[in-house]
């Protein structure tokens, strides 16, 4: 890397290892990930709440000594609470919201080295598989096609990433909003096992549990790395992760051993998959052949739609909550515009769900964790399509609907779209969105892997040999190739 011209060549953990070698400075790395977002965020409507002047300040305090030192990096608009970051949540009545704390998240990735200098947008509270929240005002755009979303709820997390404006991004998934984004905008994206990573201060769980941060890379290193810097419960945590054996960044440096791992190319929902999205399951299903895991078809038994009606209940009940606090905080209820489509339709089936329900809810995600539980008896790892079809166009879910459950469970609703991610949500496994496979028109595909509960090396094992026999680092869209 001469200069700044190999900054997109460029993994995290690469840009720190050039800051460690004095061949760029962070102050150099910061300007180079500013500048792309001048030139790249008017076409893709990705990074919000830009503070460069508070990104300076952390570089001449002196940048703590960590795997990431120096390297720039964005905060999701939706949770990761900074006191030096305001955050709209993807929603006009948080429009500009300041906290008065610093999530336990944000102070060890501050603790990693990392340079954080903006967010990045989301959908309204995080509900949807698109990222085109009014108070944005646009959509976010997928850098391979303009036309097409980057993804939900990290969807400008995705996009900054796969447009080279960072190597890395912080994100968070309660239903796919992680691997979603990763799968659309052809990166990795990790979800660990619940309670893999602090929640705190200001709360003990997201969405009952199903909701938790991740990271969007272009490497399973850096994503190992991540999360090394930053696993680990968070003073007055309600439930723990189990331990971790040792750092993901060391394991991922062997393979994993042979693994037996069921595939299925069909929807849970009985229907078929886009071809596009069978063509990469079967792919990859051969290249593991080949790497010597022992592969073969397997059925999905869990019934995903009782499994969503669950979900649909609590995530519509965490809206009302933090639209019933917004509301006593500013002391008056919601103006007109205030709330998109989707929202005010979830906090208005939220009154029909009793306390009673809502704990149904959980017990439903609870024994449905247990029946995935015994499936994995049989097998280490289970493969599918990331999403049943390519990344959607813009506007396809566009957040309009005031009929929460239609949107979500609808016959042009969510549910068809991404049948596969939200069930390792209510189980709490840890699940990882591959980019191993591309349409002939150049929208990534990604293949879904859900391992057993607390195994999350050995997805990031089998991710790293993947990478290896199939590497994608190289592709890239032709926005950012400009």
């Amino acid at each position: 890397m001469t200069g700044l011209a190999g900054y997109a060549d460029h993994d995290a953990t690469a840009l720190a290892d050039l800051v460690r070698r004095k061949a760029v400075s962070p102050g150099e790395l910061l300007d180079e990930a500013l500048a792309r977002v001048e030139r790249l965020n008017p076409k893709l409507n990705a990074v919000v709440h830009l503070a460069p002047d508070k990104a300076r300040a952390a570089i001449a305090a002196g940048l703590p000594g960590g795997p990431f030192t120096g390297v720039p990096f964005l905060l999701k608009d939706l949770g990761c609470e900074a006191v030096d970051f305001p955050t709209h949540m993807g929603s006009e009545i948080f429009r500009d919201y300041r906290w008065t704390v610093d999530s336990e998240m944000y102070l060890r990735l501050k603790r990693a080295g990392l340079v954080v200098f903006g967010r990045t947008c989301s959908p309204e509270l995080g509900i949807g598989p698109t990222t085109e929240a009014a108070v944005y005002g646009g959509p976010t755009r997928n850098p391979w096609n303009l036309n097409h979303t980057s993804g939900g709820s990290s969807g400008g997390a995705g996009a900054a990433v796969a447009a080279r404006i960072v190597p890395a991004a912080h994100g968070s998934d309660g239903g796919g909003s992680v691997r979603i984004p990763a799968s659309s905008c052809g990166l990795f994206g990790l979800k660990p096992t619940r309670a893999r990573l602090p929640d705190g201060p200001l709360s003990g769980e997201g969405w009952g549990g199903m909701a938790i941060d991740g990271f969007l890379t272009r490497s399973v290193r850096d994503t190992a790395s991540l999360l090394d810097a930053t696993h680990g419960s968070d003073l007055g945590a309600p439930y723990w992760a189990p331990p971790v054996a040792g750092p993901y960044a060391q394991g991922i440096k062997s393979p994993p051993p042979r693994l037996k791992i069921a595939f299925s190319t069909r929807s849970p929902l009985g229907t078929p998959t886009h071809p596009e999205c069978a063509a990469a399951v079967e792919k990859t299903a051969r290249l593991l052949a080949g790497l010597g895991h022992k592969v073969f078809e397997g059925e999905s038994r869990i019934d995903i739609v009782a499994l969503m009606r669950a979900w649909a209940k609590v995530v519509a009940c965490g809206t009302a909550l933090s639209v019933r606090s917004r509301a006593a905080a500013l002391k008056r209820e919601p103006r007109q515009g205030e709330l998109e489509g989707v929202t005010l339709g979830a906090v208005e089936y939220a009154k029909s769900v009793s306390g009673a329900d809502y704990l149904e809810s959980i017990n439903t995600a609870h024994r449905i964790g247990r029946e995935a539980a015994r499936a994995f008896l049989a097998y280490d790892l289970w493969l599918t399509p990331t999403l049943a079809e390519p990344p959607a166009e813009i506007g396809r879910f566009k957040p309009v609907n005031t009929d929460f459950l239609d949107y979500r469970l609808g016959a042009t609703g969510v549910l068809p779209y991404s049948p596969f991610t939200a069930l390792a949500n209510a189980t709490g496994q840890p699940a990882m969105s591959v980019p191993l496979h591309w349409t002939p028109d150049d929208l990534p595909v990604g293949v879904h892997f859900t391992g057993r509960f607390g195994e999350d090396d050995v997805l990031l094992k089998l991710a790293a040999q993947l990478e290896q026999a199939a590497p994608w680092s190289e592709r890239r869209p032709e926005v950012a190739s400009r």
